[in-house]
């Protein structure tokens, strides 16, 4: 007598939860008001920026872009996908420091790079200065990766959801660059 399959469905079922219960359960717990304060914070901080800054947005149209540069939407739709990904890495790094377990600083890190991204936008659409924001997009890159390094140490999950932002930044500093070279030196 042959032995009755598992249906494949349940298994699937099984698999998202135990996903789920990996990225956002740290230690076993779970605090949905904290999940949503850590994502919440990074979106409302963009859409603040995007307030201050959308006058100026149609300058950006007019500048002289890389051929690599992709288009208005697809930067929405990242950013908005980082922002959940760095919202949930900050969230797993707050859980751990609520639980007694020291983030050597890194929580501190991600809010103050998170700030110099907010202000490198004011900087680079609203006051147009190309080479400073080349500059602190540099810094920021750099506060990302130490943020990561940090966040790794304490949480390898966090850590690596930090890992697009990284790339996304490498990306936009190259942009950021390009823009400065052809459009104000």
């Amino acid at each position: 007598m042959r032995k009755k399959k598992k249906p494949k469905v349940k298994k699937s079922i099984n698999r998202r939860k135990n996903i789920f219960k990996e990225i956002f359960c740290v230690n076993g717990k779970f605090e949905f008001i904290g999940l949503l304060k850590n994502i919440m914070m990074p979106v409302i901080g963009s859409l603040i920026v995007g307030f201050v800054t959308k006058n100026s947005m149609s300058i950006y149209d007019v500048l002289k872009k890389s051929i690599l540069t992709p288009p208005n939407l697809v930067f929405r739709i990242v950013w908005i996908a980082l922002y959940i990904l760095m919202g949930i890495a900050a969230y797993r790094i707050y859980m751990n420091n609520k639980q007694g377990k020291n983030d050597h600083g890194g929580y501190f890190n991600y809010l103050v790079q998170l700030l110099i991204s907010f202000l490198w936008a004011i900087i680079f659409f609203n006051l147009r200065l190309y080479g400073i924001s080349f500059i602190l997009i540099c810094i920021l890159l750099l506060l990302i990766v130490i943020t990561t390094v940090k966040f790794f140490k304490d949480d390898k999950i966090a850590g690596a959801l930090m890992i697009p932002y990284i790339l996304w930044v490498v990306f936009a500093t190259y942009l950021s660059l390009y823009i400065w070279i052809f459009n104000e030196m």
